[in-house]
């Protein structure tokens, strides 16, 4: 597998990403599938590479995301990986989640999201942080309205765990 390294992966994020809220929504996905990765016996490097590039294109190519970055801007990158980040936007491209990487890329995104914008509205963030809080943040559809309950619903089917196990988790690794 030729995957490039950590530095190039970031060098090639912050070619195509300006925005402060996207660069940090790409590093705490970057950092949830590394700890999954880990948890999993997984590529660790090919997992976070995948978090961490996945959105590559949304900020500069909002209507062609993301398969104007599979297509443009992966060239080295492994199969795999383009084969998540199609997946992670089924809507899209049609891809569907197969692989652990493809299920566990779209299980982290949008719960990431949603799970960074409870943290702003909390004096600690992540610390102290509990899984009830955002589950009851799910159920809010006014709050951080632009996240897809249905995707993060979805997620927790295409990994197997229940809300609890993967909120925790990512609480876990996010408090870091």
């Amino acid at each position: 597998m030729n995957l490039p390294s950590r530095e190039s992966s970031e060098n090639l994020l912050k070619k195509y990403m300006e925005n402060e809220a996207l660069l940090r929504h790409s590093r705490m996905v970057a950092a949830a599938m590394e700890a999954y990765a880990e948890f999993l016996g997984e590529d660790v490097e090919l997992w976070y590479a995948t978090g961490l590039l996945h959105d590559l294109d949304w900020e500069k190519y909002p209507d062609e995301h993301p398969m104007k970055a599979v297509a443009e801007f992966f060239g080295d990158y492994p199969e795999e990986m383009k084969q998540a980040i199609l997946a992670h936007a089924p809507g899209r491209t049609g891809a569907k989640a197969e692989s652990l990487l493809d299920r566990y890329l779209f299980a982290c995104d949008e719960l990431s999201g949603l799970m960074n914008a409870v943290s702003l509205m909390r004096p600690n963030g992540f610390a102290d942080m509990e899984a009830k809080s955002v589950k009851k943040k799910i159920k809010d559809k006014s709050f951080a309205a632009n996240v897809s309950r249905e995707d993060i619903t979805l997620g927790f089917e295409l990994i197997g765990k229940t809300s609890d196990e993967h909120i925790e988790f990512l609480i876990e690794v996010f408090g870091k």
